[in-house]
């Protein structure tokens, strides 16, 4: 095994907010999950990362219920890692680095929600760290913020890290690359 996929924050939290109703994609748990299987035919390891406000009272913090993955996710296998991170980046606040060491894994791809917060930030990370990173676009999304409309935001999320910090794919692509899984 020398690829995993993280999933990033794909959680009830997003969920549980009024900006839910503004999200690009609502059903993200699609692609994802899709990804999900590919992994899994392919024998590599799937992380899943979940953000945490601890104390905060509000929704990312664990005591009010909403800290665990999308309801219509695929769940965790035995044996796929299920980190709790208070960071943007999946690194830093996380044993990531050396599960990913350990497993002798080369290359991520990376999915979830706020496509330009904590997916892109785990992606500079992990490009900084030495991994071969695959953004899959059309497994992330996020909220207009300000002006810009969700899709300008992954436009531009797409154009800063394209051939700088990760190769660009969508699902599909992944699929046809590793071959569709059936499961």
């Amino acid at each position: 095994m020398n690829r995993a996929l993280i999933v990033i924050d794909v959680q009830e939290s997003f969920r549980a907010r009024p900006l839910w109703e503004e999200i690009a994609n609502p059903k993200i748990a699609e692609p994802v999950n899709r990804l999900v299987r590919l992994a899994r035919a392919n024998g590599d390891l799937v992380v899943w990362v979940l953000h945490t406000e601890p104390g905060s009272g509000g929704v990312f913090d664990p005591a009010q219920g909403h800290v665990r993955l999308l309801d219509e996710l695929e769940q965790p296998r035995s044996g796929e890692p299920v980190l709790h991170k208070t960071s943007h980046n999946a690194f830093t606040t996380t044993p990531l680095q050396q599960l990913l060491t350990e497993a002798g894994v080369r290359e991520l791809a990376v999915c979830g929600i706020r496509t330009e917060q904590c997916v892109e930030t785990t992606t500079r990370v992990g490009s900084d760290l030495g991994y071969r990173m695959v953004f899959v676009t059309d497994a992330t999304t996020t909220n207009p913020i300000g002006d810009l409309s969700a899709d300008a935001i992954i436009e531009r999320t797409e154009a800063v890290l394209r051939d700088r910090f990760a190769r660009i794919s969508t699902v599909a692509e992944r699929e046809a690359e590793l071959g569709a899984s059936e499961a």
